[in-house]
């Protein structure tokens, strides 16, 4: 299939086939997918979380509407958001620019300028919606690797997202879950996986301006 094709093979999958797994090599790609997610600046302000362990699902479930996705896919990734993201963040970032990419740090003294100064002009209401157009960023890059893998994937804002962070501890790490992703393998018996895929015409949604 060409990656069009891809695209149209992929659907919010709504019933996974539990006995099958993503291999080692492609939960690599899938992790390594979102390490490479674009970001505005390339700040990179959020974690992805991937639960395969059963019991852990098993607890999510009820935190996800029962939507049964959750315990049958092969791992459940949570997408989180850094909740204390700030000009620290943006300190280490820089630094990291500096050693990859051998740049003296006073080369990039404007740039980190921009980012901070970009964060200050912020209220915390705004960094973190900020935050959240970053995450669903991720999401649709994610979304399409697992298309271009033959991976399955529903992403699933139906979750509550406060109980989300108590089960996986993540208070204590300075992270809030924002949207999930089971990932796995459909299920021979979906009746959604051979439905027609329902979009508005191109011309509809795309207009071309020369």
């Amino acid at each position: 299939m060409n990656h069009i094709e891809k695209l149209n093979w992929r659907y919010a999958t709504k019933k996974f086939d539990e006995t099958k797994k993503l291999s080692d090599d492609q939960v690599k790609d899938l992790a390594e997918s979102l390490r490479l997610a674009a970001s505005s600046f390339g700040l990179q302000p959020w974690k992805f979380i991937f639960v395969s362990n059963d019991d852990l699902k098993k607890e999510l479930l009820p935190h996800s509407w029962n939507q049964e996705q959750v315990v049958n896919c092969s791992h459940h990734v949570i997408f989180c958001a850094n909740k204390n993201f700030n000009e620290e963040d943006v300190e280490k970032f820089v630094k990291n620019i500096s050693e990859v990419r051998n740049t003296a740090l006073e080369d990039l003294e404007g740039y980190k300028n921009v980012m901070t100064g970009f964060l200050g002009r912020q209220s915390d209401e705004q960094r973190m919606n900020w935050i959240k157009n970053q995450i669903y960023i991720a999401l649709g890059s994610f979304l399409v690797t697992c298309a271009e893998l033959g991976v399955d994937a529903c992403p699933m804002e139906g979750i509550i997202q406060s109980e989300y962070d108590k089960v996986l501890g993540l208070e204590d790490k300075g992270l809030t879950t924002v949207v999930a992703c089971p990932v796995g393998f459909r299920a021979e018996d979906d009746k959604y996986a051979d439905a027609a895929k329902v979009r508005f015409p191109l011309e509809q949604v795309v207009e071309f301006l020369n």
